[in-house]
């Protein structure tokens, strides 16, 4: 879920915009397991939290900002009561401050009947939909592209009084990435854009007492959910009294799920598409130990997700591995502060090397990416003062070149540190001795076990799935030659 604003400093990783929940289970405490589903989704949004709850009647929401923990405590969850819930944790790509108004799930009526909507994702077409809708005589309250989807679900909903005719209208109109979730009084929609760029996966409950939906395999874990299948691209799939019951609304598109998430956004216990996230992170080091081999004492992994590449490095290269990092693990992500000064300050909280393991070694350092390099840089000085003689830098992914537009945080491109820079120039401005990145037919041998063989690569060819608006475009490519590449189809 978006708002695109005015140019901002965005984080020195590529952020994950939100995570969505869903479960059907009468007799169940579907608040309280929604819950726990978006506490461990908790990584893909910082900025607000909220659950709906469908009673059978009626579907009342609460949220507000902040982590779920604070947002929810036994008696808040013990006074939403049903059998079908969805919820939402949330990262803005707003970039200044959090807003209620944009914490989901967002509540529409359809005449009188209320729906609770939550999405994972960013449409790349809300401004003609959003005009489309004002000309049709609808009412706009946000700037969010979640609320334009549900005002165009229920626009063909209250022509037809079938939800499924209505979302399968939408999905039609919409582009970009969407993986949505609507509770009504009485049943759970679960959906995705047909290529299927945000991941949404579903589980049963053991003793075929409900359903779950949720964008990681880990929100089934936590509630006992066994994996079934995921919800296909351009698929919806209604969970109510009679079942599961799915079909195939608009054509699957070329597949082209982010490959991201088993680079950074998603938990290393998730399976996505059938590929353990985990295994490919560790085979992302095992490349890359061979793309970019070194001569060191000790290989360490910038937490948390750069330790499984570090022991794939260390196990590939014969090089010793130490937990030579340590993670505050209190301090929330860097990037839900405010303000580049607690941004910075927040990168000093956040790491901490030991002094008595690295002192005198030569290092290499794993980490996943590298977006402005400012943390890679304070991490690289950090090290030298605990007594690193060296310190080379790896990255399991490639350099990230061009901005995404499908719920990841990074519409500019003149903030990506390799758009702007050569290799040599980026290892001297961030200090390292020797600095290198994963090829992209590394990370795709790395994650050749999904199922879908197929992968939205943009944010390292500029080769986008989903076409972008001129109007986006200009605003977010900072220089005319990055925007006839992309058009000529010649970007990468």
């Amino acid at each position: 879920m978006s708002e695109r604003g005015a140019q901002r400093v965005i984080p020195d990783h590529p952020e994950e915009e939100c995570g969505v929940f869903g479960i059907y289970a009468p007799g169940s405490d579907v608040a309280r397991m929604t819950g726990f589903g978006l506490q461990a989704l908790q990584h893909r949004g910082q900025e607000s939290a909220g659950i709906a709850v469908g009673d059978g009647s009626t579907v009342t929401v609460a949220k507000d900002l902040g982590l779920v923990t604070q947002v929810f405590d036994d008696a808040s969850l013990a006074s939403l009561t049903g059998n079908v819930a969805i919820g939402h944790v949330r990262y803005s790509t707003s970039g200044s401050k959090a807003v209620w108004e944009a914490a989901q799930p967002h509540m529409s009526a359809i005449d009188d009947v209320l729906f609770a909507l939550a999405h994972n994702g960013t449409l790349t077409n809300t401004n003609q939909m959003r005009a489309r809708l004002i000309d049709e005589g609808v009412q706009l309250r946000s700037s969010t592209d979640s609320e334009v989807a549900a005002k165009a679900i229920g626009v063909v909903t209250r022509e037809t009084h079938h939800l499924r005719d209505g979302i399968a209208h939408a999905m039609e109109l919409m582009r970009g990435a969407y993986a949505m979730v609507i509770a009504t009084a009485d049943a759970l929609y679960a959906f995705r854009d047909p290529h299927g760029i945000r991941p949404l996966c579903i589980g049963q409950l053991p003793d075929r007492r409900g359903w779950v939906v949720s964008s990681e395999t880990c929100g089934l874990d936590i509630v006992g959910a066994e994996y079934v299948r995921d919800v296909n691209p351009g698929e919806i799939v209604r969970f109510a009294e009679d079942g599961l019951s799915g079909e195939q609304a608009v054509r699957a598109a070329k597949p082209a799920a982010c490959i991201f998430e088993y680079v950074y956004f998603a938990r290393p216990d998730s399976v996505i598409d059938g590929q353990s996230v985990y295994q490919a992170r560790r085979d992302t080091g095992r490349i890359l130990a061979r793309e970019a081999p070194v001569e060191a004492d000790l290989v360490l992994g910038v937490p948390d997700s750069g330790v499984p590449a570090a022991l794939g490095f260390s196990a590939e290269s014969g090089i010793e591995y130490t937990d030579g990092i340590v993670k505050n693990r209190y301090v929330g992500r860097t990037f839900i502060q405010p303000t580049q000064e607690m941004r910075q300050l927040g990168i000093r909280l956040k790491l901490n090397p030991l002094p008595d393991v690295i002192a005198g070694k030569r290092l290499v350092v794993i980490d996943d990416s590298i977006v402005r390099g400012n943390t890679s840089k304070k991490l690289v000085q950090m090290l030298r003062d605990a007594g690193a003689t060296e310190v080379h830098l790896r990255i399991t992914s490639p350099e990230v070149m061009w901005p995404c537009f499908y719920g990841i945080d990074t519409d500019t491109r003149d903030q990506l540190i390799a758009a702007n820079m050569t290799l040599e120039e980026m290892n001297e401005w961030i200090g390292s001795d020797s600095l290198a990145f994963l090829s992209l037919d590394g990370l795709r041998e790395a994650v050749r076990h999904a199922r879908t063989q197929g992968f939205c690569e943009a944010c390292f060819t500029g080769e986008y799935p989903v076409p972008i608006s001129d109007e986006v475009a200009q605003m977010s490519f900072f220089t005319k030659r990055d925007f006839n590449e992309v058009y000529a189809g010649t970007a990468g």
